[in-house]
């Protein structure tokens, strides 16, 4: 046998006869405009890569453009979105003018590729600016962004626009090490795969996503999509690695040896290899998994494993160059060494840079490299960095080598200036890294040493920006807390009051620390109540008067308010002054003016634009869009709305505090007007880094999932919701108005009412009186009045007498919120009267028949545009006109709610529409009434009483489904019997089910 086997590559495919057949199924889909993706998945050492490289060969034979990125071991640093660069990085080299022209129309694209001319994230300011205002112009620290959307347009639209002209076969290898902005801008182009001729590959190893890894809530996520798939590359079974033993050995080998490498590999190729490499003859295997990788190196050359070594130190692609500083061999003998390790295939060169063949190599080398010598060729990485700029990645992996050989100096500095670089590339979680390992050796660097402008207090400030943009609030709050406990009487009163009104904004992200906020900002103002005016002071003002008008202390915010736009307007502030007319015009609103508050919030939203002041200019849009909502002038709120979330997407803050508000408030809209969204928009919920960001998505959409009749998810998303009850009044209103009407729909109406009044009791200690207990008091009495009428029915006093209390209790409630609750606009808007008419007229039912005036005002109060609830309106109006003896109404209460169920695909309402409507024997459109056999003596209501009867309800129970009296009931039963020859009820149902006139 060969002392150097060949490489797996060097022979035809072995097996995998089926991953490869569905990676071609998905590439001729693509090819006929049907976008998709693959998550390959397996061991290390399985064979993905080798697939992949097969597959890859197979795709350019169709003429498809193959762009293949890999990442890399997230400790070595290194760029953000580093597979998609080096995926995307042949495009800009390419003769392909179409290519060409798609590249350079997309300038955000210079933030992953150095070759395309970067333009800045748009309304963002780069200049030098004062710090107080710099962090509203360069940063919006308030918002809780991502600023990654310019980026992701960018790649996308570049695929998108080259795929109109070929096939596209995007591939990203080992995602296991992928960073955070790489998992985004991977959720990002997978969720929106359509028509193009594009199919993206992404493989990674199953045995390293374990159950806390990162990556495994984005793959639950990623494979409910349509256009993704999943395959999995299992090892080889025993014949096919005996195939491989066989393709890979020079000369034949004795079976005990293939039988025994068979053995030893369990089915993993690369192990095969390694195997059958580690020996010359055959014989003497090595033992366990690190002998197996090693014993070969260890027969190479002594200056070959030490250029091995050097490689596995570095942790990436090498260059001639350095290895040639660092490994401390002279020209001829690396010459020799590296000669040696590419013959025996350990290492390989890619784009001019040697590396690995496997990863798994690289890690058991780079484990056998003894401490003191991996330090050293750290340091010497480190020192070649320094003296040789590498461009973008150069601090990044300059912090690395000097953190690995304990120069905390050095690797403190290169460690901020990777995280501007990261900021500025869109990668907040990168930069969130840097940072918190800066802020580790803080301590461990002497104060001579530390970079100039940079303190733990300003690091702080730091974590807690990158925290927020990385849609982490709560860890946002935790860096702002801590730099506020960093505070000594040596630090400036204006850096000072900045940082607790750093605070204070973290603390606004979500309800649960709303009163801690009130705390902080009163702090921040008696740092500067006495000061002249400041860029400073003029947003702690403005931020003063939004937390002071959060909590009904409207003339003291209308002050501060006033005084924080003329010290703005003093000191050129603009941002500061935005916010402060925010903050106005929402007051405006408040005093019932709205053409005032309108006015204001347009002229904030101008006057933030203009400062670049991004997340000022949401808010006001937010505001503004909020006049129109609460006023139910339900069109111009939706094309607010909608105007403000593609303005959050143009500057990249869509994950913003107020961009989850004008996603939240756009998609709820549509759901109450009848314009519902389809579960493939983006808008929907996925899986993030905060339990609290995906709750307040959840929250948006889950009143959708519960509509439309998905109640197996709906139950999840509710307990999911009810878990987070108090991080966001979101949150418990969707918790709690989601969970009554999915038990109300399932029939269980003791649990939706119990689900009511907890979620009363959650909202009673956050805001008393809420007006959100208006909803949730209505579905809460809704479901006591149906549990009061079915208990009456089967004769339980009991179970009565504990749903009329309930009742009884939710609607008192809701008629105190309505008295004494604080409207945002001063009085109670359609929105509120019509829950309030609903509730009331659901109690007309606790006791007894509904009455049918009532609901009907009910179904008017939802005339402001309502669509689907006041369909479930008229279902309830229609069900009380029944009771009444009123039918022909009814029947036209019943349709209108048809077509709007019909139309929504509101799977709960139409089926108790249909329900009702066939007891009460009322044609709906569209439907086909039921098919009775020639020989049927019964007529329908014979039938729905014989139906009911043999479903064990009595008389009185019977009567109550059909709205018809008990004597009638026992009339209609003694026909049934008679025309069935029965003298029992139990008969009767025996003989229908013989012939066939009953069925279920």
């Amino acid at each position: 046998m060969r002392v150097v086997p060949p490489l797996g590559s060097a022979i035809p495919l072995v097996g995998r006869v089926d991953e490869l057949s569905r990676l071609r199924s998905a590439l001729a889909r693509a090819e006929r405009r049907a976008a998709g993706a693959v998550l390959l998945s397996g061991d290390a050492g399985v064979g993905k890569s080798r697939l992949l490289a097969e597959f890859a060969d197979h795709a350019a034979g169709q003429e498809a453009l193959v762009l293949t990125g890999r990442c890399l071991d997230m400790q070595a640093g290194g760029l953000p979105y580093l597979p998609f660069a080096e995926a995307l990085g042949p495009l800009t080299t390419t003769d392909d003018p179409v290519v060409g022209e798609a590249v350079r129309a997309r300038p955000a694209l210079g933030r992953l590729l150095p070759q395309v001319h970067a333009a800045p994230p748009a309304g963002l300011h780069y200049a030098q600016v004062p710090s107080a205002e710099a962090e509203s112009l360069h940063r919006a620290r308030a918002a809780q962004d991502l600023g990654e959307l310019q980026l992701f347009d960018a790649v996308l639209g570049v695929l998108t626009e080259i795929a109109e002209q070929r096939l596209v076969v995007l591939v990203l290898e080992d995602l296991h090490w992928a960073d955070g902005s790489t998992r985004n801008l991977l959720s990002f182009v997978l969720s929106r795969l359509r028509s193009q001729r594009l199919l993206v590959i992404g493989s990674y190893r199953e045995e390293d996503v374990h159950r806390r890894h990162p990556l495994r809530a984005l793959l639950a996520e990623l494979v409910r999509l349509p256009t993704v798939e999943r395959v999995d590359v299992p090892p080889f079974g025993d014949a096919e690695s005996r195939a491989l033993v066989r393709a890979l050995a020079d000369e034949p080998l004795p079976s005990e040896t293939v039988a025994d490498v068979v053995a030893r590999s369990e089915g993993n190729p690369f192990f095969v290899e390694e195997l059958l490499a580690s020996c010359a003859t055959g014989a003497d295997l090595p033992a366990g998994l690190a002998e197996v990788l090693l014993a070969r190196v260890e027969r190479l050359a002594p200056e070959t494993r030490r250029v091995l070594r050097t490689i596995a130190v570095a942790s990436d692609a090498v260059a001639h160059a350095a290895l040639a500083e660092v490994s401390g061999l002279d020209e001829l003998q690396l010459d020799e060494a590296l000669r040696e390790a590419v013959q025996h295939h350990v290492l390989v060169i890619e784009r001019g840079f040697y590396t690995f063949r496997h990863a798994l190599l690289r890690e058991a080398v780079y484990g056998d490299v003894l401490p003191g010598e991996r330090s050293r060729m750290h340091a010497a990485y480190a020192a070649r960095l320094r003296a040789k700029p590498q461009g973008r990645g150069h601090d990044a992996r300059l912090a690395y080598h000097s953190m690995q050989s304990r120069d905390h100096s050095t690797a403190l500095a290169a460690l901020v200036r990777a995280a501007d670089e990261a900021e500025q590339l869109g990668a907040p979680g990168a930069a969130l890294r840097h940072i918190e390992q800066a802020l580790e050796i803080w301590d461990t660097v002497p104060a001579a040493d530390r970079p100039d402008g940079i303190d733990e207090l300003k690091l702080l400030h730091e974590a807690s920006f990158f925290a927020g943009t990385s849609g982490e609030p709560e860890r946002a709050i935790a860096f702002a807390r801590s730099a506020v406990e960093t505070l000594g009487p040596e630090v400036d009163t204006e850096d000072a009051a900045f940082t607790w009104r750093r605070l204070a904004e973290a603390l606004l992200s979500l309800d649960s620390t709303f009163d801690e906020a009130v705390d902080a900002i009163g702090r921040a103002w008696e740092l500067v109540a006495d000061a002249a005016p400041s860029r400073t002071r003029a947003w702690v003002l403005a931020t003063r008067a939004g937390i002071l008008r959060g909590i009904d202390r409207m003339d003291e915010a209308y002050w501060s308010a006033q005084t924080a736009v003329a010290d703005a307007r003093a000191v050129g502030a603009g941002g500061a002054e935005a916010a402060a007319l925010t903050t106005l015009g929402a007051l405006a609103d408040s005093a019932g003016n709205p053409g005032e508050a309108r006015e204001r919030l347009r002229q904030a939203e101008r006057k933030a634009r203009d400062a670049g002041a991004l997340h000022v200019e949401l808010r006001a849009l937010y505001f503004l869009a909020l006049s129109y909502d609460d006023l139910a002038e339900i069109a111009p709120a939706i094309e607010l709305y909608r105007r403000g979330i593609e303005r959050a997407e143009e500057s990249g803050l869509s994950w913003s505090s107020f961009g989850l508000g004008l996603r939240a408030r756009h998609v709820f809209l549509r759901y109450v007007s009848g314009d519902w969204p389809a579960d493939s928009e983006k808008d929907r919920p996925k899986a993030s880094v905060s339990s609290t960001v995906t709750a307040l998505l959840t929250a948006s959409w889950v009143h959708l999932v519960v509509a439309r009749g998905r109640f197996a998810d709906a139950e999840r998303l509710v307990a999911d919701l009810r878990s987070q009850w108090h991080s966001d009044i979101l949150i418990t209103l969707a918790a709690s108005t989601a969970g009554t009407e999915l038990a109300g729909w399932q029939g269980d109406y003791p649990t939706a009412a119990r689900r009511a009044q907890e979620g009363i009791g959650w909202l009673e200690t956050m805001l008393p009186w809420a007006l959100g207990g208006l909803r949730i008091g209505a579905l809460g009495v809704e479901a006591c009045a149906a549990w009061a009428g079915a208990a009456r029915g089967r004769g339980d006093a009991k179970a009565e007498a504990e749903a009329l209390a309930a009742g009884e209790a939710l609607i008192e409630h809701v008629r105190e919120c309505a008295r004494r609750g604080r409207p945002r606009t001063g009085t109670l808007g359609p929105e509120g009267h019509a829950w309030l008419a609903r509730a009331e007229a659901a109690a007309t039912g606790l006791a007894g028949p509904a009455d049918p005036a009532s609901w009907e005002k009910a179904v008017a109060a939802f005339g402001y545009g309502a669509v689907y609830e006041q369909a479930v309106c008229r279902l309830r109006h229609a069900e009380a006109l029944l009771a009444a003896g009123d039918p022909d109404p009814a029947a036209e209460q019943l349709r209108e709610a048809h077509e709007v169920a019909r139309r929504l695909g509101a799977k709960p309402l139409l089926a108790a529409v249909r329900d009702l409507a066939h007891r009460a024997r009322a044609e709906l459109p569209g439907e086909r009434p039921a098919r009775r056999a020639v020989v049927d003596p019964l007529t329908d209501r014979e039938r729905a009483v014989l139906e009911r009867v043999a479903l064990g309800r009595t008389n009185r129970q019977v009567g109550a489904e059909l709205y018809i009296s008990e004597k009638t009931v026992s009339v209609h039963l003694s026909r049934v019997m008679a025309k069935l020859g029965a003298t029992r009820r139990a008969e009767a149902v025996a003989i229908a089910y013989d012939r066939g006139l009953l069925t279920h």
